[in-house]
């Protein structure tokens, strides 16, 4: 329960907001309700757990040697558990498909559920939800930068069979788990020089998804997600999966379209393209990330566009057909502490947008009262925002403000050090 002097200002800031009709109880419930998906890739380098040994590839790069990244899935299970610990909500937590956890020698295209099964019983355990995405790049069969695009039938049906086994896969978490999982497709297929031919890889690629998503499953256990990326590292003349093939191929087929914060033209950003897409799109899934000057997947903070994905999902009535997910690693910082900071910062994102007096911005808009508009989103700004936030902390059961980062520091003494 929160202390008293922590209820004493949260019902001060209660009021000034229920001023201008915002009932600060019904926000916290809302967002209490909302799900985020927590990437395992940040606490271990998008190693994983099958061919560890592959290098990265597909334009994926982390940056940095903190000490302390997870080797095998129970410490990585451990430093997920002790972030979520320190996160306000019960979430989710996203699986890429090398983080199967089996004592079988098995490659990519012959998953089974039975492979994650421990990944299963542990997220019951902590009463999480699972979402999934096939691994498409660090494997032999991905190092000339093709995959589902391939132009070798051989190799372009090994990717087609690991995408179908994961979606399986997916099917079998949500039906397990109660929880809908999210199965994201993306692939790194593309140029490093200007191609000849763009047509080809695209009819390859739409092709091979056909294949990939042919088998129905139950929409209650799992959802179909597909993601674009305008360019990678040796892909940066042409990329096979555009964000206009797979918007023209999710809109097609049903299928939840993915925004990654990184994975479009620096000036461009993911909060403005919401809601044109949701009055056209069966449902989006975010990655919500941080680009620097590329795709650099940098820990989320709450910057401008983080604040404004928060509000247009609030705006627009959004929630319902969004999932959220992140998507950053950084190996220069501690991986636990990446995990809380990301994780809280687009909760409080989200509960800044709860707060806002949206009913009343919204008729002096229509009205043609921009001055009010104007006025009132930059007084807001600074109203008490943060006792609000520190009571739903301590609600939950987590600790306030930086008091996390004490935990953090413990465990990397206790724990993290002992690993080479």
């Amino acid at each position: 329960m929160p202390s008293t002097d922590t209820t004493k200002q949260y019902e001060a800031a209660k009021a000034q907001y229920a001023a201008h009709g915002i009932d600060v109880d019904a926000a916290l419930k809302k967002l209490s309700e909302i799900k985020i998906s927590m990437h395992c890739w940040q606490g271990d380098d998008v190693r994983g757990f099958l061919n560890r040994d592959q290098d990265l590839t597909g334009g994926i790069a982390v940056t940095g040697n903190y000490p302390g990244a997870a080797r095998t899935p129970d410490e990585l299970r451990a430093d997920l558990e002790k972030a979520l610990s320190l996160i306000p909500g019960k979430h989710k937590v996203n699986l890429h498909a090398i983080y199967a956890d089996t004592d079988e020698k098995v490659d990519l295209d012959t998953i089974e559920p039975r492979h994650y099964e421990r990944w299963v019983e542990w997220a019951k355990a902590q009463g999480l939800g699972l979402d999934f995405n096939p691994t498409c790049f660090s494997h032999e069969n991905s190092k000339d930068g093709f995959t589902l695009s391939h132009a070798d039938p051989k190799i372009r049906d090994f990717w087609i069979e690991h995408c179908k086994r994961s979606r399986r896969v997916g099917a079998y978490f949500g039906e397990q788990l109660g929880q809908t999982c999210v199965t994201n497709v993306w692939v790194p297929d593309g140029f490093k020089d200007n191609p000849v031919d763009r047509l080809a890889p695209r009819k390859r690629l739409k092709d091979a998804l056909d294949e990939v998503f042919a088998e129905e499953l139950n929409p209650a256990h799992n959802l179909d997600a597909v993601e674009s990326k305008v360019f990678g590292l040796g892909a940066e003349a042409y990329t096979v999966g555009s964000h206009e093939f797979y918007m023209g191929y999710g809109l097609q087929n049903n299928k939840l379209i993915c925004l990654d914060a990184g994975h479009f033209h620096p000036t461009e950003v993911i909060s403005g393209k919401l809601s044109s897409l949701s009055l056209f799109a069966e449902g989006m899934l975010l990655h919500v990330s941080r680009p620097v000057r590329w795709d650099s997947d940098h820990v989320v903070i709450l910057d401008d566009e983080l604040y404004e994905i928060g509000k247009e999902l609030v705006r627009g009535d959004l929630l319902g057909k969004t999932h959220i997910g992140l998507d950053f690693f950084d190996a220069s910082i501690n991986r636990v502490a990446a995990w809380v900071i990301g994780t809280r910062n687009t909760i409080k994102a989200l509960l800044q947008a709860l707060l806002e007096p949206t009913d009343l911005l919204r008729k002096a808009e229509l009205e043609g009262d921009y001055t009010s508009r104007l006025a009132l989103t930059e007084e807001f700004k600074t109203y008490p925002f943060g006792a609000i936030w520190d009571y739903y902390c301590e609600s939950q059961g987590v600790p306030v403000r930086e008091r996390w980062l004490e935990e953090v520091k413990a465990y990397e003494r206790d724990v993290l050090a002992a690993r080479s």
